[in-house]
């Protein structure tokens, strides 16, 4: 075992102590690891720097979410290399007790995404497209997921339809959340709760229950859509 390999082997200890799951789920999660830093090698699905820490860093700050929300039909937004949205799939407890909408505009990450779930077996669905594109016409789901997408204000257009729908949102964002929600707050009457991450010191994840647009929000849009 070479020095990389080691590091991984310990951080995924690391990171099964910072969010246990089940034999099934980390059987799907270690096929899907394999295979991510196999594709990795010619397709930029992670940053290098962060191999290493592969567990701690993507898969477990991904599997975090899991307890913050139940729901049967989540969106991924952005999904890029699968984080968080490949790896709620390979955690839901049935083959078909739910499905995880993956939507990422970018043509080699779509590709991976749909090889990784055709491969594990993840009850998963690729939309290649723009996230303001593919999103309204998702239709109802339970949950919904961006992981560094945009910044805040952006995101919240971005999630509108689908929380206005019904679902709740699961925004992971970094130590600017607090400036981010200041500045959203001009355009957007927001229902939240923030929750610290576990994985990340200066992690934060929002919890947006209710999304509306604002007086100055509403005038704002209709001058956007003249």
């Amino acid at each position: 075992m070479d020095d990389q390999a080691r590091q991984i082997a310990l951080d995924r200890e690391r990171a099964l102590d910072l969010v246990p799951v089940s034999r099934e789920t980390l059987s799907r999660l270690d096929r899907f690891v394999e295979l991510l830093l196999e594709r990795n090698q010619v397709t930029n699905l992670i940053a290098k720097s962060t191999v290493a820490h592969v567990w701690t860093r993507h898969v477990a700050d991904s599997l975090q979410l899991l307890p913050l929300a139940q729901g049967r039909t989540w969106a991924d937004l952005g999904s890029g290399g699968g984080f968080p949205g490949l790896v709620i799939a390979c955690a839901m407890e049935e083959p078909h007790s739910g499905v995880v909408h993956l939507i990422e505009s970018r043509d080699r990450k779509a590709a991976f995404l749909r090889e990784a779930a055709a491969i594990i077996g993840m009850p998963a669905i690729v939309h290649r497209g723009r996230v303001e594109e593919v999103s309204p016409k998702l239709g109802p789901v339970d949950i919904v997921t961006a992981r560094a997408l945009a910044p805040l204000p952006k995101l919240l257009e971005y999630i509108e339809p689908l929380v206005t729908n019904g679902a709740k949102a699961l925004l992971m964002k970094g130590q600017d959340l607090e400036t981010e929600l200041t500045q959203a707050a001009k355009y957007w009457k927001i229902q939240a709760e923030i929750v610290p991450s576990k994985t990340d010191p200066s992690g934060r994840i929002l919890v947006v229950f209710e999304l509306a647009r604002s007086d100055r929000g509403r005038q704002q849009r209709s001058r956007d859509v003249r």
